[in-house]
């Protein structure tokens, strides 16, 4: 399994995608906007990853005159539903289908993880104009919260990955430092019923590609656990959105 077809595993859950990812708090965008030293508004932004548009729909709102660059079919047809009348063109963040110095600010919402930045670096250079920005941006659950924290580490413990302290700057470390790069980080919550939460644990990259029947026994495990800590059926989930904007 490549990292590219990992990445392309979301289209076979597109609608999943769409219905149960959280979306991001109205703080990022301000934050966007300080730190990049300019308004979204009329600025001309390329959404790279966009996927389902959840990212794309809230630049749109602040006014951004925003093209949304997507390489899969199944996400971009979730996109089309979504945001029918924002330019939405097939491609990938290694070989951007922009012209050189055209964007004013060129986005990833928790999609810079899957490029190579051997070339999404230069691509990102290439595209921006002069005094552009590139603000790359990320939701993770907020592992100081203790039923998330418990979560975690049976989530490590499925997919063997090593029991580290979370980092949610990890994704944007290596970044040229002659960019100039600038973080924020902010933490938002979201209530959802249990079903959403655990359909949006089902949207996740690792669980795509490790099959129907893990994915079933995981989350019927969870269900049981989860319905302990809310007897209600409401899930609060908790956030910490890492943002990184790097000047051109």
């Amino acid at each position: 399994m490549t990292m590219t077809s990992q990445a392309r595993s979301f289209d076979k859950a597109a609608a999943s995608y769409a219905a149960n990812r959280p979306s991001y708090p109205p703080t990022l965008l301000d934050a966007v906007e300080e730190l990049v030293g300019r308004p979204l508004k009329g600025a001309c932004v390329a959404d790279i990853g966009a996927g389902t548009g959840l990212a794309t729909a809230l630049l749109h709102a602040r006014g951004a005159r925003v093209i949304a660059v997507e390489p899969g079919l199944g996400m971009a047809s979730q996109f089309r539903l979504r945001l029918p009348h924002v330019p939405l063109v097939l491609g990938d963040g290694n070989n951007l289908p922009l012209a050189s110095e055209s964007i004013d600010i060129l986005t990833y919402a928790q999609a810079w993880h899957w490029t190579d930045q051997r070339k999404s670096v230069p691509e990102a250079l290439r595209v921006l104009r002069p005094g552009g920005a590139l603000a790359l941006w990320r939701n993770d659950s907020d592992s100081t919260v203790p039923w998330i924290a418990d979560q975690d580490s049976r989530l490590r413990r499925l997919f063997s990955a090593e029991d580290n302290e979370p980092d949610p700057m990890a994704r944007f470390r290596g970044l040229p430092p002659q960019l100039g790069i600038v973080t924020r980080q902010m933490v938002w919550t979201r209530s959802v019923p249990l079903d959403t939460h655990l359909a949006n644990l089902a949207s996740y990259s690792d669980f795509l590609v490790l099959g129907k029947n893990g994915t079933r026994a995981f989350l019927a495990a969870e269900r049981d656990l989860l319905t302990e800590v809310f007897p209600n059926g409401t899930v609060e989930e908790h956030y910490v959105v890492s943002l990184a904007v790097a000047a051109r």
